[in-house]
């Protein structure tokens, strides 16, 4: 496995960053942001939806699920969060821009 982007998508996976659910805070994100614009919320305010939604969905993950009981670490967990809050926003921000 040389190819660079094998070796990220391994590492991301083997870190916790990419799960099964990666796809649904993805297409979360898209959605919410277009309800956002469909509501008359300039880009800008539709991407901050989609973050500020995001943070408190991870926020609430946390009580419900917990960190090490779920991801098996604090490091997984930190990343795993980190990548859904980047990957939703990052897509609502794609979209509107």
């Amino acid at each position: 496995m040389n190819n660079p982007l094998a070796k990220l998508y391994s590492w991301q996976v083997s870190s916790g960053q990419l799960d099964g659910w990666t796809s649904y805070h993805l297409a979360a994100g898209l959605f919410i942001a277009k309800v956002a614009q469909w509501l008359g919320a300039t880009d800008l305010w539709a991407v901050l939806w989609v973050l500020i939604i995001g943070v408190a969905w991870e926020i609430f993950e946390v009580f419900v699920e917990g960190t090490e009981e779920t991801y098996g670490t604090k490091k997984k967990w930190a990343y795993n969060t980190a990548a859904d809050v980047f990957v939703e926003t990052a897509a609502a921000a794609w979209m509107v821009w």
